[in-house]
């Protein structure tokens, strides 16, 4: 599948997703682990709200690794606060459609704004996920969303080049038949 034409339809969608989600965490649930093994729910909505911070900072001009991938200093009860800063930012940053066709340094390559955006899409989509596990399993997500993110997870992460700066762990079997999500989280390396 080839880069979306418009990414950024797709990345706030993942945002609308992870927003109903940063809407239910509640300070206990902060300890809870999550489908990424290295992180409790805490350190991933920290991440979280660090990888929306960092593909808006690219669409300021700017490379991701020159900001850090983790948001510092967030109160118990101030996550949800603390996403929407991120997304007004992400928003903002990425108004104008020129970003899309400048040359963007994201972690894993130097490449479109269009494809680095994509590829941040797939992130912002599995990591709905992750924390869906830890705060609501069950709870509905975009379905839509996660097959268009198959293709582009496919394209980001290939199966064959794991760790460095692919950093996921290897492809993990599905059951036949599981859905988009839990096809997406088994080619990045959870454990479903």
């Amino acid at each position: 599948m080839d880069t979306p034409d418009d990414p950024r339809v797709l990345y706030q969608r993942a945002l609308d997703q992870l927003e109903r989600l940063f809407s239910v965490v509640t300070p206990e649930l902060l300890t809870v682990p999550t489908p990424c093994s290295r992180y409790d729910l805490r350190a991933l909505l920290s991440h979280t709200v660090g990888g929306v911070h960092r593909i808006a900072y690219v669409g300021e001009g700017g490379r991701a690794e020159e900001v850090p991938s983790w948001a510092e200093a967030i109160g118990d009860a101030e996550w949800a606060d603390a996403f929407m800063l991120a997304r007004a930012r992400f928003t903002a940053a990425w108004a104008d459609a020129a970003a899309l066709d400048r040359i963007a340094v994201v972690p894993w390559d130097e490449l479109s704004g269009r494809a680095a955006l994509a590829g941040y899409v797939v992130e912002a989509t599995a990591h709905s996920w992750d924390i869906a596990q830890a705060v609501a399993p069950g709870i509905p997500l975009d379905e839509q969303l996660a097959h268009a993110c198959l293709p582009l997870a496919r394209r980001f992460a290939p199966g064959e080049r794991r760790g460095g700066r692919v950093p996921f762990a290897a492809v993990q079997p599905v059951p036949p038949g599981a859905d988009a999500y839990i096809r997406l989280a088994g080619w990045l390396g959870r454990r479903v």
